[in-house]
């Protein structure tokens, strides 16, 4: 038994609806799924648990971020918290977030008197233009905060 399968013809017309169709489909989906990993509140959320509800102060600490990132892929950021890290004064943890990532918290740093000064230089990724949060928590159990926006850009066009 055989088959003839009959091909139906189409009008460029018809294939140019098709084709349109597909791209603000395909636009729609895109856009609808950044919006939806945008996590804002999970960044809050993570921020108010590290602070244990007390307000963040803005201070000591300096953030390297570009203000404009080609590719969200490799984006450089340097952190240094002033802190003279002795025994009676120096800096626990540092918490890095991306607050529209999917998942927010970035890397995490912990460090001791002994390690004499409490700065990284690293890289991460970035999901789309969005604030990096840095978060350092000291000895004495108060929480200083740094924010600074990075702009992400795909192909040189604003994402």
């Amino acid at each position: 038994m055989t088959q003839k399968l009959e091909m139906q013809k189409i009008s460029r017309r018809e294939l140019f609806k098709l084709v349109g169709a597909g791209v603000l489909a395909t636009t729609g989906i895109s856009l609808l799924s950044t919006d939806a990993l945008a996590n804002t509140p999970a960044t809050d959320e993570y921020i108010g648990k590290i602070s244990g509800g007390n307000s963040a102060k803005d201070a000591k600490i300096t953030v390297e971020l570009p203000q404009i990132a080609e590719n969200g892929n490799t984006v450089p950021v340097k952190f240094s918290i002033d802190s003279p890290m002795t025994e009676a004064d120096y800096v626990k943890t540092v918490h890095i977030l991306a607050d529209k990532n999917p998942a927010p918290l970035v890397a995490t740093y912990n460090f001791s008197p002994l390690a004499g000064k409490a700065a990284v230089s690293t890289r991460m990724r970035l999901a789309r233009t969005q604030n990096v949060i840095v978060v350092a928590e000291m000895s004495d159990g108060t929480v200083n905060i740094a924010k600074k926006e990075v702009k992400v850009t795909i192909g040189g066009c604003g994402g």
